[in-house]
């Protein structure tokens, strides 16, 4: 499992990598003005949907489905499953983006009611909009391709695929964006572009696995009754989630120019640790339990659950405590050039601090949720994320006025804690998860450990200023690797010395890989 997640993990870094690169680019080419506050509402908008039609709601219903559909029956029969749903799930698609394209106006009145009041604004975010929104049927189909190969352990090429994307949006940018009349009209057809070539590129792995699937009339199967009863409620709780980045999106639209903006900028380093390695975590985690579980081995499936929400607090701790103590110098180095200037770099910073308080509870949900989605309880997360949700949207209503988007960060990382405790209480209540001594023992180590990088990251920023506030873009970028390394070289030596990384486990996994 380890080598699985560090492989998911390895290649979500490579396109996390990439996607820096293209926000610098597009911090540098849209800054946070009307057309970038326009293009990230219809870049947004696709992304809310998708988990309700792909990715949290679906892999959650149609990953154990399948995986145990594989094992019991085989892989002609999992094949056929895996077929009718498709077929299902493009009819529905194809309708619902013809509703959502026919009232596009409407829609974006409901969903970014602030932009009403700027025309030009509201005109941009329509357009983008429709031109962005084909990107969800094609996301829906490559993540039930996904789902299909990481059942089958196949985790390399779903993981893979999100490169596609920030390719696409690169070259869009550079190649296309000289001859259309802004960026945000190059950006929005790259996004189009990337959903086709990731679905186009996952069908093809697919294929090779012997997973060629075909289209066959939509038909209400026993197997496909049972996959719908499962997905309803795994829907809803992935609905009542978007329901926390739709209010976002809604007051932020509400807020000054710049607000929608200086989110998603703060958003997209929170979602490099997120991504890394809670998606990561996850991914890997839900068909291992799910195996398990279906092999009557619940203390295995108990102890893998245990060791994911261990990796990913020893992971996310530095992750967090970097954001919390260099947010500006990070924000800075990365996005402030050409018309994204120093106010917009400190309101995305201090955006990226709010983040950073929920980021752990954020990459744990990931793990806690598998304990129910793998024994098909779909209805419990449900209930859960409706208490979180209440939450966060009455934080973000109280908090909107004094602290503008950043009380939107605040009240989405106190909902996230939120989320995670009743997870883990729910759990642990029914006997499904007990957290081990390893993981009791450890749990303060990181602690110190994540304390100790936290401080000597502040002693060392303030060593590093010159660098870190020089007009050189080469001087910025090595002071914020020397400020990193440092901070990196104590929470390593203080992880092996308290015994949170042992050598004799990553001497197993290095004979492990060399075996592959």
């Amino acid at each position: 499992m380890l080598r699985n997640i560090l492989s998911v993990g390895g290649l979500t870094l490579v396109s996390r990598v990439l996607g820096f690169l293209r926000d610098v680019l597009t911090a540098a080419l849209l800054g946070a003005g009307p057309v970038a506050d326009a293009f990230f509402v219809a870049f947004r908008l696709p992304n809310h949907f998708r988990a309700l039609f792909a990715e949290g709601a679906f892999n959650s219903a149609f990953v154990p489905l399948f995986s145990a559909k594989l094992v019991q029956d085989g892989q002609t029969a999992a094949k056929r499953f895996a077929e009718e749903v498709m077929s299902l799930l493009l009819a529905v698609q194809l309708l619902f983006l013809a509703g959502i394209l026919a009232i596009m106006p409407q829609f974006m009145t409901v969903f970014a009611p602030g932009f009403s009041d700027e025309p030009e604004k509201f005109r941009l975010a329509v357009l983008f909009t429709s031109i962005t929104f084909p990107y969800l049927l094609f996301i829906s189909l490559e993540s039930l391709l996904a789902g299909v190969l990481n059942s089958m352990g196949r985790f390399g090429a779903a993981a893979a695929a999100p490169i596609l994307l920030n390719l696409c949006l690169i070259a869009a940018m550079v190649l296309a964006a000289p001859l259309m009349p802004t960026v945000g009209h190059a950006l929005s057809w790259g996004v189009f572009a990337a959903g086709l070539a990731q679905f186009l590129y996952l069908y093809w792995e697919a294929s090779r696995a012997g997973m060629g699937l075909r289209l066959p009339l939509p038909r209400l199967t026993p197997d496909v009754k049972r996959f719908l009863t499962v997905l309803g409620p795994a829907a809803l709780g992935s609905g009542l989630t978007q329901i926390n980045l739709f209010v976002d999106t809604l007051i932020a639209s509400l807020l000054p120019t710049g607000a929608v903006s200086y989110l998603y900028y703060a958003d997209r380093l929170n979602q490099l640790p997120l991504g890394v390695i809670g998606i990561a975590v996850g991914t890997v985690l839900l068909p291992e339990m799910a195996r398990r579980i279906k092999g009557g081995d619940e203390p295995g499936a108990v102890e893998s659950q245990n060791r994911a929400v261990e990796l990913s607090l020893v992971l996310t701790l530095p992750a967090a405590a970097a954001f919390l103590v260099a947010g500006l110098p990070i924000v800075s180095v990365l996005f402030q050039h050409g018309a994204f200037g120093p106010t917009d770099a400190a309101q995305s910073a201090a955006t990226l601090q709010a983040y950073a308080l929920g980021l752990p509870a954020f990459v744990v949900i990931r793990s806690l949720v598998n304990g129910f989605y793998a024994r098909h309880d779909t209805a419990t997360p449900v209930r859960v994320a409706l208490a979180a949700t209440a939450v966060n949207v009455a934080l973000k209503l109280a908090l909107m006025g004094p602290l503008a988007q950043v009380g939107l960060a605040v009240a989405t990382s106190v909902a996230a804690w939120v989320n995670a405790g009743l997870l883990a209480w729910l759990l642990t209540r029914r006997g499904l998860f007990k957290a081990d001594a390893r993981l009791l023992r450890n749990l303060p180590r990181m602690a110190i450990a994540a304390l100790a990088m936290g401080g000597t990251l502040w002693l060392v920023q303030t060593q590093l200023s010159p660098w870190l506030t020089a007009h050189g873009l080469f001087e910025r970028l090595g002071g914020l690797v020397l400020l990193g390394l440092a901070g990196l070289l104590v929470y390593a030596v203080l992880a092996v010395a308290l015994g949170l990384l042992r050598r004799s486990d990553l001497g197993r996994f290095r004979r492990r890989r060399k075996s592959v």
